[in-house]
């Protein structure tokens, strides 16, 4: 609404920011951000629309050697750790 007259209200759930349609590819660039950054496959596939986790998976199966480097690195750090600071954080 900021836009004022370039605004075009499509009732759109994640519009561009004059409120059109986002492109297919920025929707494939924002999901891989998301995965990429942590975040949960399922919140991902809820946002897409996808039907189910396992679809959203195979399509941006391309972050996940970025996504195992990761989570190796934190279970490195969880066996490393004193058996104290594994318990509490």
């Amino acid at each position: 609404m900021a836009r004022g007259d370039i605004w075009q209200n499509n009732d759109l759930v994640f519009p561009t920011s004059v409120g059109t349609p986002l492109d297919a590819a920025r929707l494939v660039r924002t999901a891989t951000l998301l995965l990429a950054a942590g975040e949960h496959p399922k919140v991902v596939q809820e946002l897409l629309g996808h039907a189910s986790v396992q679809l959203t998976l195979d399509t941006y199966s391309h972050v996940a050697p970025a996504l195992q480097k990761q989570a190796a690195a934190r279970m490195d750090a969880i066996l490393t750790a004193a058996p104290d600071e594994a318990r509490h954080g």
